[in-house]
């Protein structure tokens, strides 16, 4: 498994008031965001990523405004909708 390291200034962690371990949690969870949304890494190597259960992280996406279905047009929705 990789590791990635960044330096948050001790300023950013002051003015958000957040601790070390709040700073890491949030990065990676910012990151695995990222991941999904612009790199179409899967929901489980994401939850793994951002530290959460799979539905932690369906529930994470959600309040972050993502949806976890896709559609490459109108009419794969309306076709899925119809069949639901």
């Amino acid at each position: 498994m990789c590791q990635v390291a960044i330096n948050i200034p001790n300023e950013v962690l002051f003015d958000t008031k957040m601790s070390q371990e709040e700073a890491n949690q949030f990065a990676r969870r910012a990151v695995a965001l990222g991941y999904y949304t612009q790199n179409g890494v899967s929901i489980g190597y994401c939850a793994q990523i951002a530290g959460l259960s799979e539905e932690e992280f369906i529930r994470y996406l959600g309040r972050n405004h993502v949806s976890i279905f896709r559609f490459d047009d109108k009419e794969e929705f309306l076709e899925e909708l119809k069949n639901a």
